[in-house]
């Protein structure tokens, strides 16, 4: 029982430990260039993982505006934004964190979601009721979405 209990106070204590480490939004740091060099977890990033969460529709729903050729089992892929096929080969970690933070850093005229962004929006809300935001804002995805999402596409250094 002692053993037990002393496991599940370590657990507790990393898990903790874990979520301290945490960059939180308003304090990710970029660079001139909109790269995100510091790891916002200091978790490595779980690839397969970061495909499901590409895919959710509820939640990166990246195929509603990229086509990605390692995902053609998935419906709908969009032609809005540019092809994800060999991503990896054109851009490094820091830059896919960076955009997924904030696009419009590197490219103002951007559509794609700021996906770990909780300030600085012009109107943020619910459009179809007027209401405002909450006080507190979540970020679309969090930190370590973030790095799941930024090491499935690692992957993907195929044309």
């Amino acid at each position: 029982m002692k053993r037990q209990m002393l496991l599940a106070a370590t657990i507790g204590l990393a898990a903790t430990s874990l979520q301290a480490d945490v960059i939180a939004p308003g304090d990710v740091v970029m660079t001139e260039y909109g790269e995100v060099t510091e790891s916002l977890t200091g978790v490595p990033g779980d690839p397969a993982r970061g495909q499901a969460i590409m895919v959710d529709r509820g939640q990166g729903n990246c195929l509603a505006c990229h086509q990605v050729t390692a995902l053609d089992h998935e419906p709908w892929h969009g032609e809005v934004g540019p092809s994800l096929d060999g991503v990896a080969t054109r851009w490094d970690e820091a830059a896919l964190r960076g955009l997924l933070v904030n696009a419009d850093t590197v490219f103002p005229d951007s559509i794609m979601p700021a996906f770990y962004k909780v300030s600085g929006f012009v109107r943020p809300g619910d459009g179809f009721t007027t209401r405002p935001a909450p006080a507190d804002l979540q970020p679309m995805l969090a930190a370590q979405d973030i790095e799941d999402v930024v090491a499935f596409l690692m992957t993907l250094t195929d044309y």
